[in-house]
């Protein structure tokens, strides 16, 4: 498997910033406010508290464990978001299992999104503009998008309207986040494009994902001939399974065999969920429609 090497440098000179006493951010209108708010940060993890209205007490240890090999192999993937308050003193906003694993495997930083006030209207303005700079990769883009519409609750159509772009490049960019971490990593450190990830997403298993992710990036694929690797994925699998058929519980199964015994006739029973379904019966002519019905009939 194709292993990325290159390492992401997040907002170190914005760290150094933070820790300047005479650059001390305490609001979205001082100084250097900009250059913080929205942007991805590397804070060290000792000046970060937990959140003590966090709702969620308990974590399961195995899937800590398993996220903490994660992070300790591709680094943690999507920021924590953290509140300033104080100076170099924040607190965990959202992303404890990723701070707690980070911790876990003896990590001095993480990569953080910083708020510096509960103002909703100012965390808008700052993400949005974030969104507008040119040096952010896919993924980047993607995380903002997501956060504006779970954190202000806005639509994808509200969204399109806040930031200048067609709902259909947010739907493109949030798909890149249903993604195999591996190849999300990938994207961000440079060694695949978003056209590759836009292609690789329309593969559901991650496997095969990951699959391709490895070829394009030993064969150096381009954008278009990985878009025929998948096109070729695609077909090849549709031949081989060109329908799916859908499993009927026991006690439906057992019943299509009885009636269709009971009535000389093709029986169909499609399960459309939560104990409901439609049941059609198949008759060659009208006699033989007359001919089950009696025998319908006949049963009451």
């Amino acid at each position: 498997m194709a292993k990325a090497t290159k390492k992401q440098v997040l907002g170190r000179g914005l760290s150094a910033l933070l820790k300047d006493p005479s650059n001390d951010i305490k609001s979205v209108d001082d100084k250097n406010a900009d250059q913080v708010v929205g942007s991805i940060v590397a804070l060290e993890l000792h000046t970060i508290e937990m959140n003590p209205f966090q709702p969620r007490s308990s974590f399961n240890e195995e899937s800590l464990r398993e996220l903490a090999s994660s992070i300790k192999e591709l680094g943690v993937i999507q920021p924590i978001t953290v509140r300033k308050i104080g100076f170099n003193k924040f607190q965990l906003v959202s992303g404890e299992r990723r701070y707690r694993a980070s911790k876990l495997i003896g990590k001095e930083s993480i990569p953080a999104f910083i708020r510096i006030a509960n103002d909703q209207e100012s965390l808008e303005m700052a993400l949005v503009e974030n969104i507008q700079r040119q040096d952010l990769d896919p993924i980047e883009i993607a995380l903002s998008y997501q956060r504006l519409i779970e954190e202000i609750k806005v639509t994808q159509e509200q969204l399109s309207d806040r930031v200048g772009k067609n709902r259909s490049t947010i739907a493109n960019y949030l798909r890149l986040l249903k993604l195999d971490p591996i190849i999300q990593t990938g994207m961000r450190d440079g060694f695949i494009a978003m056209g590759h990830g836009r292609a690789i997403i329309n593969i559901s298993n991650l496997g095969e994902q990951l699959d391709i992710y490895e070829k394009v990036i030993s064969e150096n694929l381009s954008v278009r001939e990985t878009e025929a690797l998948v096109r070729n994925l695609k077909n090849s699998s549709e031949i081989k399974n060109p329908y799916k058929k859908a499993t009927l519980p026991s006690y439906l199964n057992s019943a299509k065999i009885t009636l269709s015994e009971y009535l000389n006739s093709d029986v169909n029973i499609k399960n459309t969920g939560g104990g409901k379904g439609k049941l059609s019966i198949s008759f060659k002519n009208k006699k033989d429609f007359q001919r089950i019905l009696n025998l319908l009939k006949s049963e009451k």
